[in-house]
């Protein structure tokens, strides 16, 4: 079994995923951040590129890295959808805490191979994950957050409305970056989609990217609203059935 440090030195370095029975939440952040993207069959190799290199760059930023660095430490943690999650291709959680942390989870991101199977739209497959990842980690965040990135509407596997109930209950609020990049899912249709069907909690909010050429732009605008303290409740607690659905997993086993 892993053991996990109580002291931050200790995992500034990628955490590797651990099975929920392995993990006890111990290491208090500012936020919890799960960044979901979309790599199903709409998007093909230069947009992914697009992607990656769209997101490091935002964390690079030092109007970013300042606004890490004047919070008390953000975990993250990145992975690609479609009508599945194939973990082998999971950035794992990183602690965020100043400039070496933040660039070296960038350059990760950058890196990040492709996974190869680009099957259907799944965004309630997709937050389903991310609740898991969240529910599953070592750390215990004020802020609880699910970024779900993407250019189509969920059209197979579960209703987001139901992992959607999950992420409310547990106090966790998921955010949208939809890309606009087809006649039918014109900028109103798909914006409409996320903030009706994607987004949930309090101070959830819609970044649009006119199209893959616009996502660095509209990633960095949502990351960096993100980490404002004026974002969600940055002095509160995580609430209570966050910390009960972990004991409840470890309790299992």
């Amino acid at each position: 079994m892993k053991i996990f440090s109580k002291t931050a030195a200790a995992v500034c370095a990628a955490l590797p995923l651990l099975p929920m029975k392995d993990v006890h939440a111990q290491i208090p952040v500012a936020i919890e951040l799960v960044l979901a993207v979309d790599t199903s069959r709409s998007v093909d190799g230069f947009e992914y590129r697009l992607l990656m290199k769209g997101i490091a760059s935002a964390f690079r930023r030092p109007e970013t890295i300042a606004l890490i660095e004047q919070l008390d430490g953000v975990a993250v943690t990145l992975f690609q959808w479609n009508s599945r999650v194939d973990e082998r291709y999971m950035i794992p959680w990183h602690l965020l805490q100043d400039r070496a942390s933040v660039m070296s989870f960038a350059a990760k991101v950058e890196a990040a191979e492709r996974d190869p199977h680009r099957l259907f739209t799944a965004i309630g497959g997709a937050i389903d994950f991310g609740v898991r990842q969240i529910t599953g980690n070592a750390f215990e965040g004020r802020q609880l957050k699910i970024d779900v990135s993407g250019d189509g509407r969920n059209n197979t596997g579960i209703s987001p409305s139901i992992p959607r109930q999950e992420a409310d209950s547990l106090g966790i609020v998921i955010n949208g970056l939809p890309i606009v990049t087809h006649t039918y899912n014109n900028a109103y249709d798909l914006n409409q989609y996320y903030r009706e069907h994607v987004i949930s909690g309090p101070g959830a909010f819609v970044e649009t990217a006119k199209d893959y050429d616009d996502f660095a732009r509209a990633f960095l605008r949502k990351l960096q609203r993100e980490m404002s303290p004026l974002v969600g409740r940055e002095n509160s607690a995580p609430r209570a059935p966050v910390q009960e659905a972990r004991a409840g997993q470890e309790s299992i086993h």
